[in-house]
C-alpha cells in the first residue's frame, strides 16, 4: 500500500468519525429542544390545572360561605318563629285568665265562689 492511500483512508475515516460525531451532536441538541418542549407543555399544563382548582376553591369557598350565611339566617328565622310562638303562648294563657268561660281562670273561679256564696 502507498503512504498517498494510507493517507487517504485515514482522512476519510477522520472525516467519517467527524460526521458521526456531528450527527450524534445535531441528534442531542434536537432531544433536548424536544425535551424542553415537553417540559413547557407540562407546565403550561401545571398552570392550568393550578388555575382551574384555584377557581374551583374559589367557588367553593364562596358557596360555604353562603351556606354560612344560610344556615345564620334559617337560625335567625327559627329564633322569631320561637319567639313568635312564646308571645303566642303567652297571649293564649293571657287570654284564658281573662275569659269568664274558661274554667281555669282566677277570675271565674272567684266569681263562681262569690256568686255560690251570695246564694246561700
Amino acid at each position: 500500500m502507498s503512504t498517498t492511500l494510507i493517507v487517504v483512508i485515514v482522512v476519510v475515516a477522520i472525516i467519517v468519525i467527524a460526521l458521526i460525531a456531528y450527527a450524534a451532536s445535531r441528534s442531542r441538541a434536537k432531544k433536548v429542544e424536544e425535551n424542553r418542549i415537553e417540559a413547557r407543555e407540562h407546565r403550561e399544563a401545571a398552570d392550568s390545572t393550578a388555575r382551574e382548582a384555584d377557581k374551583a376553591k374559589l367557588q367553593a369557598e364562596e358557596r360555604a360561605a353562603q351556606a354560612r350565611r344560610q344556615q345564620m339566617e334559617a337560625e335567625e328565622q327559627a329564633e322569631r318563629a320561637r319567639a313568635k310562638q312564646s308571645e303566642a303562648e303567652e297571649l293564649r294563657q293571657r287570654a284564658d285568665q281573662i275569659d269568664p268561660d274558661t274554667e281555669n281562670a282566677p277570675e271565674a273561679d272567684s266569681r263562681v265562689e262569690s256568686e255560690a256564696g251570695s246564694e246561700r
